[in-house]
């Protein structure tokens, strides 16, 4: 079978984890390490840059997927980080891995960071990206972010993620409308909408993480690559570089004039840190 790095052409298979079908999709080279993809709030597999997405293909094996509960995946939607983390396990070695590499965005960092912490042999490397550690400043404001944000976008008829991921700057708009056209480029097998019940299950579990009392991030030893842009409205910027502060081996990129979605925004410059960094 040939080779797939293209994410719009990648077929969406399902896998039984522990009598409960998750839906995912798995491109590029069937070697090495793969790199499992943790997704952010609301988002089901349709919402990966598939600049993003075939750039690490292009090296890697990609594994994106679908949380339980969420898009196709069946089940009902877990209320805390640490359940989400557990099911994102049962799903990695459902697939017989166990080894691999994590890049979680947003919710999926805080998902990636319990993992790597309760199962330090499963995880070689780690891409934090729009994300903050347990406790940190401003993640329990997340819910009236989105809300309001997501009521600006349907007063001007735009996609929700042009204004919680991107700058208000013209570099910014210009960037938001670009990713969101991206977003579509898959016309065939597109994955369901997440549920309102799903949506409200993850905004308690971010809210819970917000509020938590700090995780001791020095039990983490594996290599981390931490990336945001440097005016982060969702998880603000700060988290970023607290996180790369207490990581015992982790580096900081913020990319500029951008926001949540820095890693949308830049993503020749992040791909290629971050192919860098998974092959160091």
């Amino acid at each position: 079978m040939p080779v797939i790095t293209a994410y719009k052409d990648t077929p969406t298979q399902t896998v039984d984890v522990g009598g409960t079908t998750f839906a995912y999709r798995r491109l590029g080279p069937d070697t090495g390490t793969p790199v499992i993809f943790l997704n952010h709030l609301a988002a089901v597999l349709d919402n990966w840059d598939p600049r993003v997405v075939d750039g690490i293909a292009a090296r890697h094996r990609v594994i994106t997927f679908d949380n339980r509960g969420v898009g196709a995946s069946q089940g009902r939607t877990p209320r805390s980080v640490a359940a989400m983390a557990r099911d994102a396990v049962a799903f990695i070695r459902a697939l017989g891995h166990d080894r691999v590499d994590l890049l979680g965005f947003s919710l999926g960092g805080f998902v990636a960071q319990v993992i790597a912490a309760e199962e330090p042999r499963l995880v070689r490397r780690m891409i934090l990206a729009g994300t903050g550690p347990a406790g940190g400043e401003g993640i329990d404001r997340v819910t009236p972010i989105t809300l309001l944000d997501s009521l600006r976008a349907a007063l001007t008829f735009k996609d929700p993620k042009e204004y919680l991921f991107f700058t208000r700057t013209a570099n910014g708009r210009t960037s938001a409308r670009q990713f969101v056209n991206r977003l579509k480029e898959r016309t065939d097998d597109r994955d369901d909408s997440i549920s309102v019940t799903a949506f409200r299950n993850q905004l308690k579990a971010i809210h819970e993480w917000g509020v938590q009392r700090p995780s001791d991030l020095s039990v983490i030893r594996q290599p981390v690559l931490v990336a945001n842009g440097d005016h982060d409205r969702m998880v603000p910027s700060g988290n970023s570089a607290d996180l790369a502060r207490r990581l015992p081996d982790a580096r900081l990129t913020l990319y500029p004039d951008a926001g949540h979605g820095g890693i949308f925004q830049h993503h020749d410059e992040f791909v290629a840190e971050a192919l860098e960094f998974l092959g160091s």
